[in-house]
């Protein structure tokens, strides 16, 4: 019987080769397709601190290390980074926090928002090579687009700008604001959890530390404030301001100023008195009677502090020292206290009632006025007169900006270290919704012979486009309630007895408006020292 037949030998090992050889690419296809997955999409953390740039290179910090005390927020940034291939489908989503003895953080306290770029065509006026100069122009990082609804927390849809899900195109970069915010109940100690990022084109996680002190922040600030909106004074919009440790000019009823006062921290308001007299017109109505201001007063919680800010911006107005003698006098005697723009001078250190009061309790000064006026401004201090800080456009190259184009740090550092360094006890801004039509892709709001101040008088954006009802927030005003809880650090340690610490802390930070450090890490590090020593002290 003849052998059984098989193909010939090279014939055989061609189709095995063939199939070892299809088998081969097809693994290495997936291999590759599943490499360029995973490096496509990258994620690192950044601190609260920073500005991402649209494009810039990848930073390698994959986990969140915070410190944070009771009643405080605590801020930092998730950077989603398409390197290799657009990205699809992109969502970020953050756990509970918890602790080794299963005390937990919900996450329903955390607040994510997608950072949105808005372009910076002109640059801020400013000296090159000065101390302080703007940045050039380009895409800024600023508006910030909510998660959720902060009320309801659920998400929102539908809106014309939508945080999540998003796409990103290659060599984009897409930061994530993360605002996490410690309940008032919760236990000192360290929690963890994480963060996940998700896509079409793959998954990454990091982790988050947090480290709770064992002291709270009060819920009034102890820093003052008046930061007004000339369009949004509603309720929700007065919240919006007072979480961010910032105190409004609103008028509400009595049940809905409790509610504030109880539940959001609203410690003061202005009353509604001008006298007309201000940078461009120099005379002063006559002032309203003391009845007329004690019933405008009856209007408003008896808990509230009440002042006056009937005239502004009056330097070199001696006509005025009268009238403004005359308006004080009558608010004194109505139990309401006055505050001005202006230069303190001697002949306002009385109001002629006899009690040695000055016309002026708050003078209001900018960074450059209060250098112009050191021997006043100590002499007024002395007297047991307050003295509050106040800026716009870009009046001088050395002190903090709150223009969009300049380092983060501008709109931090003034609040708590300089604020506490020089004995400040209050801040003033002119406006915050002072929009072009439409401020999500137009920051050029204000322009004076040919000179461009990119976000001067805006901090929060209209809401409707993310589908909120009033205002969100900027980045800048993220970065300014920092700056008012690290006030309130400084002031918890000087309450504690250990005011020569806190403000030799406080010094190395931000001793004037001349000498301050533009290095977060030292800003960063001084938090740290500070948070240590009121724990050790408390």
């Amino acid at each position: 019987m003849k052998p059984k037949s098989y193909p010939s030998t090279p014939i055989f090992l061609i189709i095995l080769l063939s199939i070892i050889v299809l088998l081969f690419q097809d693994t290495y296809w997936l291999k590759a397709m599943s490499q360029i997955s995973s490096d496509s999409l990258v994620t690192w953390v950044s601190p609260s601190l920073t500005r991402i740039g649209l494009t810039e290179s990848n930073g390698s910090t994959k986990n969140a290390e915070l410190f944070a005390a009771r009643g405080e927020y605590e801020s930092f940034q998730i950077v989603v980074r398409a390197s290799q291939t657009n990205l699809s489908n992109v969502n970020v989503s953050v756990s509970d926090l918890t602790s080794s003895n299963g005390q937990v953080i919900p996450r329903s306290t955390i607040s994510l928002y997608r950072e949105h770029y808005v372009p910076v065509n002109h640059s801020s006026p400013g000296k090159k090579g000065s101390s302080n100069s703007p940045l050039p122009p380009g895409m800024y990082a600023d508006a910030l687009i909510p998660f959720a609804n902060s009320e309801t927390g659920l998400d929102i849809t539908g809106a014309e700008l939508d945080a999540v899900p998003f796409n990103l195109k290659s060599g984009n970069n897409q930061p994530i604001w993360v605002d996490l915010f410690v309940p008032r109940n919760t236990q000192a100690g360290k929690y963890q959890g994480t963060y996940t990022v998700t896509s079409n084109q793959g998954e990454v996680s990091g982790e988050i530390s947090l480290k709770v002190w064992n002291f709270e922040l009060p819920l009034k600030p102890s820093l003052n404030s008046e930061f007004e909106a000339y369009n949004y004074k509603d309720k929700k919009s007065t919240q919006e301001i007072l979480k961010h440790k910032l105190m409004p000019v609103v008028q509400l009823s009595k049940a809905d100023q409790k509610d504030l006062i109880d539940n959001w921290g609203l410690k003061s308001l202005r009353l509604p008195f001008g006298s007309g007299a201000d940078y461009n017109n120099r005379t002063m109505s006559p002032p309203p009677s003391i009845d007329d201001i004690k019933s405008v007063a009856e209007q408003y919680d008896s808990n509230l502090f009440l002042y006056s800010r009937f005239a502004d911006e009056i330097d070199g107005s001696p006509e005025l020292n009268e009238p403004i003698k005359q308006w004080a006098r009558n608010f004194h005697q109505a139990g309401v206290s006055t505050a001005i723009a202006m230069s303190p001078i001697p002949e306002l250190y009385d109001n002629g009632l006899g009690n040695g009061r000055s016309a002026v309790d708050t003078w209001i000064l900018t960074p450059s006025s209060y250098n112009e006026n050191l021997n006043p401004v100590s002499e007024v201090l002395a007297k047991g007169d307050n003295t509050w800080f106040y800026t716009a456009l870009a009046l001088d190259d050395y002190s903090p900006k709150w223009l969009i184009d300049y380092q983060p740090i501008n709109y931090r550092i003034p609040h708590g270290f300089i604020s506490q360094s020089l004995g400040i006890t209050g801040v003033l801004y002119w406006r915050i919704d002072n929009w072009t039509g439409d401020p999500w892709k137009d920051e050029q709001v204000y322009s004076h012979k040919n000179e461009y101040f990119p976000g001067e008088g805006m901090l929060v954006y209209p809401g409707q486009k993310v589908g909120i009802e009033g205002i969100v927030p900027s980045i800048r005003l993220k970065w300014i309630r920092d700056g008012v809880e690290d006030y309130e650090y400084i002031q918890i340690l000087k309450n504690l007895g250990r005011g020569s610490s806190a403000l030799d802390i406080s010094r190395k930070v931000g001793k004037d408006w001349k000498n301050w450090t533009q290095d977060i890490n030292v800003l960063g590090s001084a938090r740290q020292q500070l948070g240590e020593e009121i724990e050790k002290y408390s």
